[in-house]
């Protein structure tokens, strides 16, 4: 059971992790997410989620970062062993439902 949870040591949230792996990861972009993926030197895999104002109210905002989170939890699994993921959502983003985010990032990280 422990494979579908998230725990704390798997979120970014350090400004300057963010930044690292901005500057330093490979960039994959769909219509809606734009995802950075950089190696790191720990046994487990972290997600960071950057969503800008425009995308819409703080309701919509939080409900997209739990849609990313559910992702994040149900398929870490499938993805790679000490990588470092940010998704930052585009405009449009806050109008998707959950099959459509799933959709759109595995087709995304599939890529990789």
């Amino acid at each position: 059971m422990a494979l579908y949870t998230f725990r704390k040591e798997e979120r970014i949230r350090r400004r300057a992790d963010f930044q690292r792996i901005s500057r330093e990861g490979v960039k994959y972009q769909s219509r809606h997410f734009r995802v950075s993926v950089c190696a790191n030197i720990l046994p487990h895999q972290r997600l960071g989620i950057t969503i800008g104002k425009k995308i819409g109210s703080a309701v919509q905002r939080n409900r997209l970062k739990r849609l990313i989170r559910e992702f994040f939890r149900l398929n870490k699994a499938a993805l790679p062993r000490s990588s470092d993921l940010v998704i930052t959502a585009k405009e449009g983003a806050a109008s998707l439902n959950f099959w459509q985010v799933l959709e759109e990032l595995k087709g995304l990280l599939r890529e990789r």
